[in-house]
């Protein structure tokens, strides 16, 4: 049996490689006896098969690390629940060993990244599918199967015959073992296979994305760009982490980070840090006392174009969950005035509480409506950030249920938005002021055409052309006051931003 890793294979989180799929097996009907049997697949080598929690209690290998990853996808793909909260949530009420944490990680990514793929394969195994959480259960043990090199048959098989029983699903637990000794046979006799044609059929089904997205970004960048942007995954997981500048440079914090014993490089950007295997540094000691924050480089890039000065006054129009008002804050060096403007109450607690963790006077937080004009802003600020509400394609690498919660009638929705908070806020930036446009967005209506319909528009504005600010690497893509961040080109999310200028 061959269980070589397909070359060039993405890492997923927790260190484990993905490795080969592709269907062709006799599909196990519901209610068939599914009979136990060899999997053909001897257990790896190198894991134990239980270990003892503190007490002494023993539980199967990964046990708990199976149903965390579960319970995470339900609460995305089921109820809504959004990715990394999702998993972050479970894997706080659960106990896990760290092992396990990254085991859980690795299971649920592999899972969520590869939902059409499974999907396909499960299709052809399984002739009626009986409900949701059979399904799920599915999906958990196939992406294992599938995709995590270094998890052993049995463990996988067994485990979701365990889950379907703790589950209420006895009556489908033959049903289960069936079609995962199935998925294994035809796994490892080389009969799993993927649609020949189109070849956008066979792309959406062997990346799990939507034909429709296939289709949509292939008519935009041609279709070898589509595939590189669909196919990119970076070779490491990392978290992207930057210290609060009210209290470190780069050289403090680099300090910092040795001192917690974290693995890190230096990102191309000022003070920002790319931390390895740092586990939950949202939930560590140093993020609550206000010491760093997380965030994306794409996130950090947008908030730099605002180009602030001391004693500014600037507006972070779309504001939540804060990251761009914080750093903007801390570039003024708590001088000047930053105000932070959301729709909604509840998230703008979100910002409310970065600035009590990060000790920020100079930031001002209120709900408000950016897509409403005020006349009692306008020409107030020095400059306007406007980080739109957005379909988020951009960022879909570390957030996977994107791709499956956005549609075309969703798309021009938002375009249509973006439209009206940017003639609202043109009137905000003094004459000479600065309206900087962000979204983590890859598709060209909602950033290069937004933009270009908002200066037809709005003749009083036009693009500024200095793209000094931005890392050397990334300046040769700085054209007419835009850029465009290509996830598989640039090593980052795909962020899309423009600087204006208004002369009147």
């Amino acid at each position: 049996m061959n269980r070589d890793r397909e070359k060039g294979a993405p890492q997923t989180a927790g260190g484990m490689k993905q490795r080969k799929s592709g269907s062709g097996a006799k599909p196990v009907r519901m209610g068939a006896a599914g009979k136990p049997g060899k999997s053909g697949a001897a257990a790896r080598p190198g894991k134990p098969n239980a270990f003892r929690r503190p007490g002494g209690r023993p539980r199967p290998y990964g046990g708990d690390a199976r149903k965390t990853a579960y319970l995470a996808l339900a609460d995305v793909m089921r109820r809504g629940a959004y990715t990394q909260l999702a998993l972050n949530a479970r894997l706080r009420s659960n106990y896990l060993r760290l092992e396990d944490k990254q085991l859980a990680t690795a299971i649920f990514y592999s899972a969520l990244e590869n939902r059409l793929r499974i999907a396909w394969h499960l299709e052809r195994l399984v002739e009626h599918m009986p409900n949701d959480v059979v399904e799920d259960i599915l999906h958990i043990a196939a992406a294992q199967l599938l995709f995590l090199d270094r998890v052993p048959d049995h463990a996988a098989v067994d485990e979701a015959v365990k889950q379907a029983r703790e589950m209420g699903q006895e009556a489908f637990a033959a049903l289960v073992n069936g079609t995962l000794r199935s998925l294994i046979r035809a796994r490892d006799a080389g009969t799993l296979s993927l649609p020949e044609e189109p070849e956008a059929y066979r792309l959406s089904i062997a990346s799990s994305t939507p034909r429709w997205l296939v289709d949509k970004l292939a008519g935009e960048y041609g279709f070898e760009t589509a595939r590189a942007l669909i196919d990119y995954r970076p070779d490491e997981r990392t978290v992207t982490i930057r210290p609060n500048l009210m209290r470190y440079d780069s050289a403090s914090f680099s300090a910092y980070l040795d001192r917690l014993g974290l693995q890190y490089r230096e990102s191309a950007l000022p003070c920002a840090f790319r931390i390895s295997g740092g586990g939950d540094l949202a939930g560590a000691p140093g993020f609550r006392s206000g010491e760093y924050s997380l965030m994306s480089e794409g996130s950090m890039l947008a908030a730099l174009a605002v180009r602030p000065e001391r004693g500014w006054n600037l507006l972070d129009a779309c504001a939540a969950p804060g990251g761009k008002s914080c750093l903007l804050a801390e570039l003024l060096g708590g001088s000047g005035r930053v105000f932070a403007w959301e729709l909604h109450e509840n998230r703008a607690e979100l910002i409310r509480n970065a600035k009590k963790r990060l000790r920020l006077d100079n930031l001002r937080v209120a709900v408000r409506d950016a897509s409403v004009a005020r006349e009692d802003c306008f020409e107030s600020f020095d400059a306007v950030l406007v980080d739109a509400p957005c379909s988020g394609l951009g960022v879909a690498v570390s957030k996977p249920d994107i791709k499956y919660r956005v549609t075309e009638e969703g798309i021009q929705d938002l375009c249509r938005t973006q439209a009206r908070i940017l003639d609202a806020c043109a009137r905000y930036p003094r004459p000479g002021g600065a309206l900087v446009y962000s979204t983590c967005s890859i598709l060209p209506e909602e950033n290069e055409k937004q933009i270009a319909a908002f200066l037809e528009r709005h003749p009083e504005y036009l693009p500024d052309p200095d793209g000094t600010w931005l890392p050397q690497d990334l300046r040769p893509f700085w054209q007419n006051g835009r850029i465009q961040l290509l996830p598989h080109r640039d090593g980052m999310e795909g962020f899309f931003i423009a600087r204006l200028r208004r002369l009147r």
